[in-house]
């Protein structure tokens, strides 16, 4: 029974692929250091107090030092992933720049000697990125250049997720390279940085993929399995049955772990980039088996996002017209309001077709990224760049409200028009809604990642005053039918007008948008397809500025909640030059004498 203390001590320990849930368990790394220590010291003593000097008792070395090593590892990973380790980390050497005072020596010296002396500057020929140089790459490995061109980035950019700032070079660099790249490989390689930041932040990935780490992975295993070969050949019939089955499960439990634990290392992309640029005779064989404990496992290296983007629909969760299970219950418990949101909350797949989308009006806003001012205006635009280009100033008052306001209002409109449109099926119609829907869910699921405001009050009031104007027709069920009582309504007069500002509904003001809107058609000639164009990129533009003012930390935490198109539409933006976050000045401007 002794030998069970230090078990517990190595499933204290965690799996590889999971250390912290939230980023805020990283900053408890010292509580679990002071575990860590008492731990060891309870296992230890346990043992001791046990010790009667049989083959059975040396067991417990090698597996004490296996639980060390286990529990260390998390307490790194920890220590590494904390916000102010991590920082640190990333923050480079401090540098003096040039030797001011020897260069002024040497010119007051050349001064003295009567010459006269003038200043140069060293014409200095810019190393090729090196993305751009010819390197051996293995292109047996699955996604190669992907993997290469994810890991070069994310140790660049990775920065941007403590709220740092890149290089004019990086960022010069990466914008030259997204341009001339394929959306596909630009998203696969966005797709793979953030994967390679969620195992630094969130997994034991910090530690395990050093020397050190596969050292110490290597003892690990080493001293289960010499435990567990000393066990079979120690225990005898003398022992209780019931501690010796104990024992054998625990000690199958531990090495079934750690293999499994070898073959998702094997199967991680950090494996991959470093077998990618290894000798293929050297490499193929091992990469082949890889692949089939892959496929036998569903593992995989290349896809670590689901895809899909949430959706939240304010006018479905008025209507209540889904059946939830136990709710009277749930009400009485005081819990319903706390799930409610979550059960009208949806997924939906990031098609192609969107990517596309999203590549070419980013690709098209870096052509004016050409300086921090330039770029200034790019993140604060928020619809209205594409009202202007339009010549639609008439929405303007839409768009200059809060951002909080302006979701409510542009997606309540969105919803209006999209049901009066619906048969139509326009791709950039159902491309809107996808948009309008994912902004919701950001600020009724993720106000954190939005700019602050008071966008729960006026959600809140919105919905109630639906509800109002609904529950004329308690058994309306369809979206369709409650669009065209709300289309009914006569909103000549502005609602503030009548109602005053103390409540913060925007409904009706979202309704004389929708009219608005549906105007462009009748009025002035516009066809559905320019005019759910125009909705497509305003809501894009609002995507992309709530992106770029979401900080980097934060960005961080929804990793380990399965990442939001918003993190990749932020490092995607900053990959392309559209962000705020680099330095004005081009490095050190490197002078010399020049004697006449």
């Amino acid at each position: 029974m002794a030998s069970w203390a230090p078990f517990l001590l190595a499933h204290l320990g965690g799996p590889d692929t999971i250390t912290a849930y939230s980023l805020e368990d990283n900053e408890l790394w010292l509580r679990h250091l002071i575990g860590l220590f008492y731990q060891c010291y309870v296992a230890v003593y346990v043992v001791y107090k046990s010790w009667k000097g049989g083959h059975l008792n040396y067991v417990t070395i090698p597996l004490i030092v296996a639980g060390m090593i286990k529990y260390g590892e998390r307490t790194w990973s920890l220590r590494s992933g904390s916000s102010q380790n991590f920082r640190e980390s990333i923050i480079p050497a401090p540098d003096p720049g040039p030797n001011y005072a020897k260069f002024m020596d040497d010119y007051s010296a050349k001064k003295a000697e009567g010459y006269r002396v003038s200043l140069g500057k060293v014409i200095k020929t810019a190393p090729a990125p090196p993305l751009t140089q010819s390197a051996a790459l293995n292109n047996s490995i699955a996604n190669a250049s992907c993997l290469r061109d994810g890991f070069y980035f994310f140790r660049i950019f990775k920065c941007l997720f403590s709220d740092l700032i890149l290089s004019f070079q990086d960022h010069k660099s990466s914008q030259s390279f997204f341009r001339s790249n394929s959306c596909e490989h630009a998203f696969q390689v966005v797709e793979i940085e953030l994967g390679l930041m969620y195992d630094i932040l969130y997994t034991k990935a910090i530690f395990t993929y050093t020397r050190l780490g596969i050292f110490a992975k290597f003892v690990s295993i080493s001293c289960t399995i010499s435990a567990f070969v000393v066990f079979c050949h120690s225990v005898d019939i003398n022992h209780k049955e019931n501690e010796r089955v104990i024992t054998f499960v625990l000690f199958i439990g531990a090495i079934l772990l750690e293999i499994y634990a070898v073959i998702v290392l094997l199967s991680s992309s950090w494996t991959m980039i470093w077998l990618s640029k290894r000798k293929k005779w050297l490499v193929n064989p091992l990469y082949r088996s890889i692949s089939r404990l892959q496929v036998l496992l569903k593992l995989s290296h290349t896809k670590s996002w689901s895809n899909q983007m949430s959706q939240f629909n304010l006018i479905d969760f008025c209507l209540k017209n889904k059946s939830v299970l136990c709710i009277k219950v749930q009400i009485c418990l005081h819990i319903y309001r706390h799930f409610e949101k979550s059960y009208y909350t949806y997924s939906d797949d990031v098609s192609e077709q969107l990517k596309s989308f999203i590549f070419g009006e980013l690709f098209r806003m870096s052509d004016s990224a050409s300086d921090i001012e330039s770029c200034k205006k790019l993140c604060a635009h928020r619809g209205d760049r594409v009202l202007n280009e339009k010549g639609r100033h008439e929405f303007d008052w839409s768009i200059e409200v809060e951002f909080d306001q302006s979701i409510l209002l542009w997606h309540i409109a969105t919803d209006l028009c999209y049901y009066d449109d619906e048969s139509f099926m326009l791709q950039s119609c159902v491309r809107s809604r996808l948009f309008s829907n994912y902004m919701m869910y950001l600020l009724v699921r993720r106000p954190s990642m939005l700019p602050n405001g008071i966008g729960q009050i006026r959600f809140d009031d919105t919905c109630a005053e639906a509800k109002e104007l609904l529950l004329e027709r308690k058994y309306m069920k369809k979206g369709k039918e409650a669009s065209d009582m709300i289309l009914q309504v006569n909103t000549e007069i502005p609602p503030s007008e009548v109602k005053g500002d103390r409540s913060k509904s925007v409904l009706f003001d979202a309704c004389r948008l929708a009219k608005s809107l549906q105007a462009l058609e009748t009025e002035k000639n516009w066809s559905k397809e320019e005019k759910w164009e125009m909705i497509s990129r305003v809501w894009l533009e609002m995507l992309c500025h709530a992106a770029s003012h979401c900080r980097g930390l934060e960005h961080a935490r929804q990793l380990s909640r399965g990442g939001e198109l918003l993190t990749h539409v932020w490092l995607l933006m900053a990959h392309l030059g559209i962000t705020e976050q680099f330095q004005i000045s081009q490095g050190h401007v490197r002078a010399k004498l020049v004697l006449d």
